[in-house]
């Protein structure tokens, strides 16, 4: 049986070391130069205040209790819920009790919320700025080439993934531009960062952009703008309306009977 011709293209062999090589290398550089400059623009956060943390642990306890419901006593969940919700309606995690009921303050007046805005502005600026100059640096010395060939085979759903700045129609979908390359490289060097620099790293594309979606994931349960009160309140109601099953209820007659 005839075996399917394959496509081959004359290259020069110097591409693979001329435009592979120094496209990965100062693409782990420029990785390398974001973390430390995400590091050097990030300012040191602020210590949050007594009540303040008081108020963020008191919603985190009620959705605690919530989640993990089922493995306390009915008795114990019942007393939690009970004074949970009286809490949470009285106020009395309250960060400032005095300004219940008011309108939410604007977040482009509060500090601690343009300060959260100027960190993501940094962010972004370390990671579009390099990449930028990075684009336009291939595009104007590395425009047009086929650089490599991937040893396995491929559907055509990849042919305009891999063959980025290369109008052909015919061209085997194996075949790998230096601007798909770039952009392969943007988003499969991970691996590369966490053995350089850790887990714990900026220079991740896939992350920071995560982090940019959700910056305030973490330290601070609400976001700018948003009122407190109203949060507890949709909490409290959330838990009159649990239905608790125990876990270990009947579990006497359960192990009898499966003996």
């Amino acid at each position: 049986m005839a075996q399917p011709i394959g496509q081959s293209i004359h290259r020069d062999p110097a591409l693979f070391y001329w435009i592979l090589f120094p496209i990965t290398i100062v693409m782990i550089l420029t990785g390398v130069l974001r973390h430390y400059a995400t590091i050097l623009l990030a300012s040191t956060p602020k210590k949050l205040e007594l009540p303040a943390i008081r108020e963020q642990r008191s919603l985190l306890r009620g959705i605690n209790l919530r989640n993990n419901a089922h493995s306390i006593s009915p008795s114990a969940f019942a007393a939690r819920k009970n004074y949970m919700i009286s809490a949470y309606k009285e106020g009395a995690f309250l960060k400032d009790p005095d300004n219940r009921g008011r309108a939410a303050a604007n977040p482009m007046t509060d500090p601690a919320a343009m300060e959260g805005m100027m960190g993501m502005m940094k962010g972004n600026m370390a990671m579009m700025v390099p990449q930028t100059l990075i684009m336009g640096w291939i595009n104007a010395f590395f425009a047009g080439y086929v650089i490599m060939k991937l040893p396995f085979p491929l559907t055509l759903r990849f042919k305009s993934m891999l063959q980025s700045g290369v109008a052909t129609r015919d061209l085997d979908v194996r075949w790998v531009s230096s601007l798909s390359w770039y952009f392969l490289n943007l988003f499969g060097l991970q691996s590369v960062f966490i053995f350089i620099l850790g887990n714990d790293n900026a220079a991740n594309q896939m992350a920071q952009q995560m982090s940019q979606m959700n910056p305030g994931a973490g330290m601070n349960m609400f976001q700018p703008g948003q009122d407190p009160d109203k949060i507890f309140q949709s909490e409290a109601e959330n838990l009159e309306v649990l239905e608790h099953d125990y876990i270990l209820k009947g579990v006497e007659e359960r192990v009898l009977s499966s003996i």
